[in-house]
């Protein structure tokens, strides 16, 4: 019986994870992110399904990242009703971000509708709280290492720790006779908080991310760096923004900062943290001790040390605050949240310093600045840019060329059909070079809304 993989997203670029796996007998969806980045892109948040959602028989996640969950709700709301299954962590951070991002998109439809800054006459929400409650129900907890049968007859997948976010898994599954391997997010070999990535002994058919798939991390001194940058904003009198995910990067960015405080490397200033969703996200650290390797004393320390900014009311306060200052906010590629708060007042200061941290994505504003934008639109205006840019991928939750090689050395057999997603083509070609020239191996790189059989 054949068996069919269908590239919803991902392919060709770096969001909106989405592949279709299905045969005669039924169709499991791995991942169900949300595209962000280019507006062409982002269109697609709102294209039809190819097929009814409800056809679908269950719904299999790598991790919690909003571009691998983050159109469930919109799944469900179409008519999806089988199991979305993830580890623990995993489930609890997906509830964590499609409840924000749910929130976010009602509170910018308000907004763009008040203000008048939409092309729609009546802005509409992706989805809503509502299609998010509705979606829970629906979660699936799973214990890692062990095959577990799917809604679809001899199916099975397999959950192996990758290292890339709390609760982060590669997935085995066994289709047919048929070993697919869904790399997921792959991690970093020497992370602050999470042990290295586990790696897969064999596949027959590969989706091997390619985020990274052209470079190679620099070997930077975060500290020293940090400590620098926080130097220099103490001598100006100035802000520094890093804006950051709310998973794994903003509890990396605590516990450096809380280093450099404990070994006396920075003054005593302000630091600011204004990321609900990263602070609830920082509470699963302390439910799930078993998955990152923070230890508990500076799990309470890091909660003790920094100004957690909760209420959007503290946001101004912390804006109006005059003393030098760190504020940690999300998001990490500027395409929404509270750090756009910050950089609508602040951006257009000499004396504000941006540190973006890690990948950028094509066409957010994150990766404007560091393509040398004069401006930003937020909130409908456009803002001059005076400030400092700085950009580091030290920090970064996804391997880079050689941690790629390296998991996919762990392989006993050389997989018939390697396929590179999660990429933009300038990286992913790379990496297809790469793994010729060092292993022989003939990858290619699918289209958006392919299908293969095998």
């Amino acid at each position: 019986m054949k068996t069919e993989l269908r590239f919803w997203g991902a392919a060709g670029c770096v969001t909106g994870s989405k592949y279709l796996i299905s045969n005669q007998q039924g169709r499991i969806l791995v991942d169900c992110g949300l595209f962000q980045g280019l507006k062409s892109l982002r269109a697609l948040n709102r294209a039809s399904w190819e097929i009814p959602p409800a056809d679908i028989a269950a719904v299999v996640l790598t991790h919690g990242h909003l571009d691998h969950v983050g159109l469930l709700p919109r799944l469900v709301r179409e008519g999806f009703r089988g199991k979305i299954y993830g580890t623990r962590p995993t489930l609890a951070i997906a509830r964590i971000i499609l409840e924000d991002s749910a929130k976010i998109q009602m509170e910018e439809a308000e907004k763009a509708l008040k203000e008048g800054y939409s092309r729609h006459a009546k802005p509409e929400p992706l989805y809503s709280l509502e299609d998010v409650a509705n979606t829970l129900p629906l979660f699936s907890s799973v214990e890692t290492g062990e095959w577990i049968a799917l809604p679809v007859p001899g199916w099975r997948v397999r959950y192996t720790p990758n290292g890339h976010i709390l609760g982060s898994c590669f997935i085995e599954m066994d289709a047919g006779g048929t070993r697919v391997v869904f790399s997921g997010d792959i991690g970093r070999r020497e992370d602050l908080l999470l042990p290295p990535p586990g790696r897969p002994r064999r596949a027959d058919v590969l989706l091997l991310e390619s985020t990274y798939g052209n470079r190679l991390h620099p070997d930077l001194d975060m500290e020293a760096e940090l400590a620098a940058q926080i130097k220099g904003t103490i001598t100006d009198r100035g802000t520094c923004i890093i804006p950051s995910f709310a998973v794994e990067r903003l509890q990396a960015i605590m516990l450096i900062l809380l280093k450099l405080r404990q070994r006396n490397r920075i003054p005593r200033l302000p630091v600011y943290i204004d990321s609900p969703m990263g602070t609830n996200v920082f509470e699963l650290f302390g439910r799930f001790p078993n998955w990152h390797k923070l230890s508990r004393s500076d799990f309470q320390e890091m909660k003790r040390e920094f100004l957690i900014v909760s209420d959007y009311s503290e946001t101004w306060k912390a804006i109006d605050d005059p003393r030098p200052k760190v504020v940690v906010a999300g998001s990490g590629m500027l395409s929404g949240g509270r750090v756009l708060t910050y950089l609508a007042q602040l951006l257009d200061r000499e004396e504000t310093r941006i540190l973006l941290m890690g990948y950028q994505a094509e066409s957010t504003r994150g990766r404007n600045l560091l393509e040398g934008a004069r401006e930003l639109k937020i909130f409908g205006k456009y803002i001059r840019v005076a400030a400092g840019i700085h950009h580091y991928e030290s920090l970064s939750a996804h391997a880079d060329q050689e941690e790629i090689l390296w998991w996919t050395a762990g392989m006993e057999n050389q997989p018939g059909h390697i396929f590179l997603v999660h990429g933009e083509p300038t990286a992913a070609d790379a990496l297809r070079v790469k793994l010729f020239a060092e292993r022989g191996w003939v990858a290619r790189i699918p289209n958006l809304g392919e299908s293969v059989r095998f």
